[in-house]
């Protein structure tokens, strides 16, 4: 696009402030610390957290790490909580045959890469996530980044709930209510 025509059509564009101002803006997003989890969900698809660990019903999961909440808005696809966290249970898990199991065997994979990664036994809960391709699926254009500093200025401490719609229209997390 010409710069003249890139010009002339951010000055005449109203439906960025129109979305912005919506009425209806449902919480349907989960936002979590992802210090580690991050490079797991990148990785593999997957959030893992604390057996127990309480979370209200949502649609999707987002991740704020390194001052910013990441591009990537997954669409939670299943969500089991009390999983027991051995290499005995990951390997049964990844035998079952069928559709029915197939969530199963994702999980037994997420326990054997997560292991691989640090993790150690003990009982979590876990979130299996769209990526990039599902049509489900939020891409943000850019991380959000969070301006604030300082002591206890963290844009989430655990976890935070908030709409996809403002993130998608947010230029840096102030934006996000």
């Amino acid at each position: 696009m010409s710069p003249d025509a890139r010009t002339w059509l951010e000055s005449h564009e109203k439906v960025s402030d129109l979305y912005r101002k919506r009425p209806v803006t449902r919480i349907d997003t989960l936002v979590i610390t992802a210090t580690d989890a991050w490079d797991l969900y990148e990785n593999n698809g997957i959030y893992i957290c604390p057996a127990g660990r309480n979370f209200r019903p949502t649609t999707y999961l987002a991740f704020y790490a390194d001052k910013e909440i990441k591009p990537a808005i997954a669409q939670i696809l299943y969500h089991r909580d009390n999983v027991e966290w051995t290499a005995a249970e990951a390997a049964r898990l990844s035998s079952l045959a069928g559709d029915a199991h197939r969530n199963d065997r994702k999980i037994g994979a997420a326990i054997t890469a997560s292991q691989a990664a640090g993790w150690t036994a003990g009982r979590y809960q876990i979130f299996l996530l769209s990526r990039a391709g599902n049509p489900n699926h939020i891409e943000l254009k850019a991380a959000i980044p969070h301006l604030q500093s300082g002591r206890g200025s963290a844009f989430v401490q655990r976890h935070r709930y908030v709409s996809h719609h403002a993130l998608q229209s947010a230029q840096d997390t102030s934006d996000v209510k």
